[in-house]
C-alpha cells in the first residue's frame, strides 16, 4: 500500500467518469528537477495538461480520465517524488474500477514518471510528450505487449529529443511496440500547432485501448479524433519563459 504524505497530499481529479468505464487514462504533468515546494493547481506545469485532459474526456466518454497533481514540484533525485504519487493514484484507480486497462499520458517530468510506473500490471501504454529522460534508458520498465509513443519537438531546448529517441529505440529492441514522433520545429511547451499534439494523444489512446479491449474498437475509430474545439488559449508563450521546468 502506497501512503501519500499527509502534509501535502497528492490530488487525483476524476471529473465525471462513467459508472463502468471501459478503460482509464492517467494524465501526469511536469515539474522541476529539484523542489520540495508544494504543487499548486495554478502552476503552469499543471495547467499545461488541462487541454489534453479535457480533450480526452470529450473524446472518450466511456473512459475514466484522471489527472494527478503531485505533492511536490520536483523530481528530487533518488527520492523520485512524483513516482510515489503516481503509484498511489494507480492504486486508487484499481480500487475504484478494478483491473481495467490504464493508459498513461505524461509531459516532461510526467513522461519520466509514466515510464517509472509502467511496470504496474494495469498499465497497457505510455504516451510521453517531450519526456525528460536524462539517461536515455528510462524505458527499461516497459514490457513486451505494452505500447509506447513518444512525441518530441525537434527544437526542444529543455529536454533532449535525442535521448528520448534512444530510450524509445531501447524499448523497441526489448519487444515493446514503440514509436518516436518528431514534432518539427516544436519546442518543449507544445505551443506550436497544439492540435497536432492532441491528435497524437487521442490517436494513441484509441489504438492502445482497441488492442487491449476488443469491444472498444467497435465504439470508436482513431480517424475520427480531430479534436475540434481544442485551443491553447491562456497559454501564451511569454508565460513559460522564466521557470526551470522539466
Amino acid at each position: 500500500m502506497v501512503t501519500p504524505s499527509p502534509s501535502h497530499p497528492p490530488i487525483l481529479r476524476a471529473g465525471s467518469p462513467p459508472a463502468d468505464p471501459v478503460f482509464t487514462v492517467l494524465v501526469l504533468h511536469g515539474g522541476k528537477v529539484r523542489s520540495v515546494a508544494p504543487t499548486r493547481s495554478w502552476q503552469l506545469s499543471v495547467l499545461r495538461m488541462w487541454p489534453f485532459t479535457r480533450a480526452l474526456r470529450r473524446t472518450f466518454p466511456q473512459a475514466a480520465v484522471y489527472s494527478l497533481q503531485y505533492r511536490l514540484r520536483g523530481w528530487n533525485g533518488a527520492d523520485r517524488s512524483p513516482v510515489r504519487d503516481a503509484r498511489w493514484a494507480l492504486e486508487q484507480i484499481r480500487e475504484r474500477h478494478g483491473d481495467i486497462p490504464v493508459v498513461l499520458v505524461g509531459h516532461s517530468m510526467g513522461g519520466r514518471t509514466a515510464a517509472a510506473v509502467a511496470d504496474e500490471p494495469s498499465v497497457v501504454g505510455v504516451m510521453a510528450l517531450a519526456p525528460w529522460w536524462p539517461e536515455g534508458t528510462e524505458t527499461v520498465t516497459l514490457r513486451p505487449g505494452q505500447r509506447l509513443r513518444v512525441a518530441h519537438g525537434t527544437a526542444d531546448s529543455w529536454t533532449d529529443p535525442k535521448l528520448s529517441r534512444r530510450a524509445t529505440d531501447l524499448a523497441g529492441h526489448r519487444g515493446v511496440d514503440a514509436e518516436w514522433i518528431p514534432m518539427a520545429r516544436a519546442g518543449h511547451f507544445m505551443l506550436m500547432r497544439p492540435r497536432r499534439w492532441t491528435r497524437q494523444v487521442l490517436g494513441f489512446v484509441a489504438e492502445t485501448v482497441a488492442d487491449h479491449t476488443p469491444n472498444a474498437a467497435e465504439e470508436f475509430a482513431a480517424e475520427g479524433f480531430a479534436a475540434e474545439g481544442f485551443a491553447a488559449e491562456g497559454f501564451a508563450a511569454e508565460g513559460f519563459a522564466a521557470e526551470e521546468l522539466r
